[in-house]
C-alpha cells in the first residue's frame, strides 16, 4: 500500500505533467525564459487573447511554474524555477532524437521500396 507521501508526489507529478501538456503553456514558459513579462505583452508576444492567455497563467501559478507581482497596476508574471525551461528543453532533444531516428527508419524503407 502507498504512503500518503508517495500519493500525494505522485499526483504533485502528474499535475505538473499535465500542466506542460498543452502547447500554448510551454510556449508562455519560454516566453517567461526571456525575463518577466505581463498579460498583454505575453498575449501579443503568442497571437491570442489576453483572457486565454490569463487563462493559462492561472495554471501554470497553481503548479507552481510561474509568478505573479503586482508594480503599479500591472501584473509581471515570471518564472519560479530555470529548471522547467531545461526539462523542457531535453525533453525537446529526445524528441529530435526520435524524429531523427525514425526519419532514418524512412530513408531505409523508402531504399528497400525503390529496388
Amino acid at each position: 500500500m502507498q504512503q500518503p507521501q508517495e500519493a500525494e508526489i505522485r499526483m504533485l507529478h502528474a499535475q505538473v505533467c499535465q500542466a506542460l501538456a498543452d502547447p500554448t503553456r510551454i510556449l508562455l514558459l519560454y516566453q517567461l525564459a526571456d525575463g518577466p513579462k505581463s498579460v498583454g505583452e505575453l498575449a501579443a508576444a503568442l497571437g491570442t487573447s489576453q483572457p486565454t492567455v490569463s487563462r493559462h497563467l492561472k495554471v501554470l501559478r497553481e503548479r507552481g511554474m510561474a509568478r505573479a507581482e503586482r508594480l503599479g497596476t500591472t501584473v509581471m508574471y515570471s518564472l519560479t524555477d530555470v529548471r522547467v525551461i531545461q526539462a523542457l528543453d531535453l525533453m525537446r532533444a529526445v524528441l529530435a532524437d526520435t524524429l531523427a531516428q525514425r526519419g532514418a527508419l524512412a530513408t531505409i524503407l523508402g531504399r528497400h521500396e525503390e529496388r
